[in-house]
């Protein structure tokens, strides 16, 4: 049995579920309700279990379920944030500072790198690559073996405006097997990146994607 090795200063809440060989640096904190498979390494300031809190501001209501699972031999950044009712599989590295929001769904082997932020209810498949500073909004859907760059932003709401949170309204894009999205593009509401297309650096995509293809410009064409 390899031991456990957890520092004096992290704090481990009663109702947390750690296996064999996890590693829990200074300043961590590890929530009741979270389960850390065998080897996982919880780096410095990291925070996994925190409740998601529209504190009044937000029209959305979070929901969520007081759970977390954090696969075995995953490494979590120093400062990143896990909240609440999120799953991640096997062998994934978290960066630093990374942030991953309640309802978020993670494969195994994936990437998400320094600073990026997954919003509420993000799918990720396996293998999946997301590089520093990138947004995925709620709702995004991402497929095996896809290809985030650096600084990519999507969105999910075409009437920022509204005062009140209707589901209906909200579509995070999809984004199939294989794609591959550029560094600064950007994606809006709803479009379909298709299985192994690339959308090139800084492209702005309107419209859905078909498969295969490479886009680029702003509105992104082929």
């Amino acid at each position: 049995m390899v031991k456990l090795v957890i520092s004096p200063q992290a704090r481990i809440e009663v109702g947390a579920v750690l296996g064999e060989g996890v590693v829990v640096h200074p300043f961590a904190f590890v929530g009741a309700g979270v389960e850390l498979g065998d080897g996982v390494e919880v780096f410095h300031g990291a925070v996994i279990g925190k409740e998601p809190k529209g504190a009044g501001a937000t029209a959305r209501v979070p929901v969520f379920e007081r759970r977390i699972r954090i696969g075995a031999n995953s490494s979590i950044g120093p400062h990143a944030v896990v909240f609440y009712d999120v799953v991640v599989g096997e062998d994934c590295l978290l960066g630093d500072g990374a942030s991953i929001r309640e309802g978020c769904r993670v494969g195994d082997r994936c990437i998400i790198s320094r600073y990026v932020t997954l919003n509420y209810n993000a799918k990720l498949g396996n293998r999946v690559k997301v590089m520093d500073s990138s947004h995925i909004t709620g709702g995004t859907i991402v497929e095996d073996d896809a290809f985030i760059s650096t600084h990519v932003s999507t969105t999910n709401d075409n009437d920022p405006r509204a005062e009140i949170y209707d589901p209906a309204r909200i579509a995070g894009p999809t984004i199939r097997r294989g794609a591959v999205i550029g560094a600064g593009a950007v994606l809006l509401p709803g479009v379909e990146i298709g299985e192994g297309a690339t959308v090139a650096a800084g492209a702005v995509v309107t419209r859905n994607v078909p498969a295969g293809v490479v886009v680029r410009g702003i509105p992104a064409r082929g």
